[in-house]
């Protein structure tokens, strides 16, 4: 915590945050994808980025990622500046839960295999690792829940164990960020809420990574998630702490239809109204 707060202060001092965006666009085959994107993520912060289809959420993600650079504007992650930093390291150092890695992954993967492989930024295992990368593996899994299917192929998986699969992975490397791409498509309401029980206790825990979390569900930001950005049609509409962004008025902007946000347990609601 002591060296958070030094690390916070020094990079305050420096005028970065720990991730920013600064006037960043993004364009691609002449369209406009991103628009002049400013948004500043401080140590300690957790996010849920939250708009409608084709707002730009995933490209944003892909940014933060270093997987697209910017067609003009300036972005930081973990305070290290896009141009003066080896993005392959910085790669190193954040987890991507998704469809944009799942997708990659061939139905016989071992799901141990898949694990350690986080470690050295490959699916499957190409490098050699040690029988502690296979006991942290193991760890990781238990803690997630998902160790009893390690010795199954990753293809008769249920989507809920992939994605914790997937999860235990990305924590393999002791990310510093982990960024959540719709973690929850695809899964029912009970292996939902799992999994948003073990996003939450991560965000909760005292050494976890910053999250990152796309959405176009609201309930799925639970109470660990501090702060809330609002995209539409490639623009920042709203951001700041997620009780002043996640507003009917916010809501109905950014979706076209007016919104009722309902609050229960720390968690919110988003209802359309009924026609008058």
């Amino acid at each position: 915590m002591v060296q958070e707060r030094v690390r916070s202060r020094v990079e305050e001092e420096n005028g970065r945050g720990w991730i920013s965006l600064e006037g960043v666009d993004f364009v691609r085959s002449k369209k406009e994808i991103l628009r002049r994107i400013s948004w500043r993520v401080e140590p300690g912060q957790h996010w849920a980025v939250v708009g409608a289809n084709g707002s730009g959420k995933t490209t944003l993600l892909l940014l933060l990622a270093g997987y697209l650079w910017p067609t003009r504007g300036a972005v930081t992650v973990l305070g290290k500046t896009f141009g003066q930093v080896d993005l392959r390291e910085l790669r190193k150092s954040i987890g991507w839960v998704g469809s944009f890695l799942q997708e990659r992954i061939p139905p016989g993967q071992r799901p141990l295999d898949l694990i350690v492989g986080g470690k050295f930024a490959s699916i499957g295992v190409f490098d050699a690792p040690t029988e502690a990368d296979y006991e942290k593996a193991r760890r990781l899994a238990r803690r997630l829940g998902c160790d009893h299917v390690l010795e199954s192929p990753y293809g008769v998986l249920s989507q809920g164990e992939k994605q914790r699969m997937l999860i235990a992975r990305a924590l393999m490397c002791d990310p510093r960020l982990l960024i959540l791409d719709e973690p929850c498509s695809g899964l029912d309401v009970v292996a939902r809420e799992r999994l948003l029980a073990t996003l939450d206790a991560l965000g909760t825990s005292p050494d976890g990574p910053t999250l990152v979390l796309v959405t176009h569900h609201l309930e799925e930001i639970t109470p660990a998630f501090s702060h809330v950005l609002l995209l539409k049609d490639g623009r920042c509409l709203a951001h700041g702490p997620k009780d002043g962004v996640l507003t009917a008025e916010n809501l109905q902007e950014a979706f076209g239809l007016p919104m009722h946000v309902e609050r229960r347990g720390g968690r919110y609601w988003a209802h359309p109204k009924n026609p008058s």
